[in-house]
């Protein structure tokens, strides 16, 4: 709905693009904080509140009369978008690591299945419901409507779910506050890790300094990044306590108590190139579409579903692959490969090609983006059980770091360089 309700409520084009990031950014730290309370409290509860809370976004955004109400409402948006995690750890806890990759794809390819429902869904609903707001598009009530049945589903969700098979005990950490690291040198790597997050929140803060935004004055800007400063350095902290006894040598792990956080760190960074760039081109690609062909938004939608749409299977496959192939790792690399040469075909794309081609080529793109899901989220719970949550956390927050990076580049500048810098993002990190 991003060009009709720019249009309704006079926005330009860099506030529209703006929202897009807000979209996300609050995504975030929310992953870091819900990773912390699942470990704690367990799915079921977590993912109940998670999406009841759904609904105070869904109808802020629907009654937004102005730029700086849908910030907030997006902003709040964003915290929805950390409910992924939770599954991550229910799957975890239900399935068998050879069925990891399988299973975490159907979950987390069904989830993003719902991008191309809603996509494909909502425009019509809000065309077909015009006669409520006076023949205008009704894209309120079909903003509102999601936040209702997401609200109803956790009810639902709660009343139907429990969180380990029966008979099975539920691990949890034995220290909350932060992940807990078995060397020295995995602790500076969470602490850098903490940092590139907290720098892509500086970076949206920026962005909504910048003229044509005006969402927050300089000092503004100056206080939201003083305040991103402590909140490092609360976490820099709390991680220290977490971990005093490892770094005062007082404590060392057995063989088989140990992981590198390097491991972690690699999968946030295919992480950025894959659902990154995913999040940055569902964003994006329907006002793409309307845009370099003169479509009507309704069809440009429509046509940009196809690449969520095709999540019910890219994702599946990917972590049926990595479940399948000899080496996790060299399904990761090719797959990575894969969405660096598929991004930079799509810089090519531009008003004269066929329309078909065109989809053709997003269809390639998002097939090895998702697939790279899929493999990423098959590894994750494989690491260390009972911080499943923390690590999927940190993993999702750095898809989140790079649709944030990836819009923000796009908002400054234009298509083909985002598909270009999404490219070769993606092999770099297959090499």
């Amino acid at each position: 709905f991003a060009t009709t309700i720019g249009k309704e409520l006079s926005l330009a084009p860099e506030q529209i693009k703006t929202l897009g990031i807000c979209n996300l950014a609050l995504t975030i730290p929310a992953r870091l904080i819900i990773g912390m309370l699942l470990d704690r409290f367990g799915p079921r509860i977590t993912y109940s509140i998670l999406l009841m809370f759904a609904l105070v976004p869904c109808l802020a955004t629907a009654l937004a009369q102005d730029f700086n109400q849908l910030v907030i409402s997006r902003l709040l948006m964003g915290i929805v978008g950390s409910g992924f995690v939770v599954g991550i750890r229910m799957v975890g806890e239900w399935f068998q690591p050879k069925e990891m990759g399988i299973a975490q794809g159907i979950y987390g390819g069904w989830g993003n299945f719902g991008a191309f429902g809603a996509e494909f869904a909502l425009p019509i609903l809000a065309v077909s419901t015009s006669f409520f707001a006076g023949g205008a598009s009704n894209w309120r009530f079909a903003i509102a409507l999601t936040g209702i049945i997401t609200a109803i589903y956790g009810v639902i969700y709660y009343n139907s779910v429990q969180d380990t098979p029966t008979g099975k005990v539920y691990k949890k950490p034995k220290k909350n506050g932060s992940l807990e690291v078995t060397s020295v040198k995995s602790f500076w790597a969470m602490i850098a890790s903490n940092f590139g997050l907290i720098f892509a929140l500086g970076l949206l803060a920026w962005r909504l300094e910048q003229k044509n935004i005006h969402f927050l004055t300089l000092s503004q800007m100056y206080l939201a990044w003083l305040l991103l400063a402590g909140l490092f350095a609360y976490q820099s902290y709390q991680a220290w306590q977490v971990n005093r006894e490892l770094l005062t040598g007082k404590k060392t792990y057995a063989p088989s108590e140990r992981f590198q956080f390097g491991q972690v760190a690699l999968l946030e960074f295919t992480y950025i190139t894959n659902f990154g760039s995913e999040l940055a081109v569902v964003s994006m690609l329907p006002a793409f579409f309307e845009k370099t062909f003169a479509l009507e938004h309704v069809v440009a939608a429509m046509i940009a579903a196809t690449y969520p749409f095709l999540n019910l299977v890219s994702r599946p496959s990917g972590g049926l692959i990595s479940d399948k192939f000899s080496s996790r790792k060299w399904t990761m690399t090719i797959i990575s490969a894969g969405i660096g040469v598929s991004y930079l075909i799509a810089h090519f794309i531009n008003g004269n090609w066929p329309i078909p081609l065109a989809i053709a080529v997003t269809m390639f793109a998002a097939y090895f983006a998702q697939a790279g899901c899929g493999a990423t989220y098959s590894i994750v719970p494989l690491i260390k059980k009972e911080a499943t949550g923390q690590i999927a956390g940190n993993v999702g927050a750095y898809g989140n770091f790079g649709g944030v990076v990836y819009l923000t580049i796009f908002s400054l500048t234009d298509a083909p360089t985002l598909f270009t810098t999404m490219g070769i993002a993606a092999l770099i990190c297959a090499f």
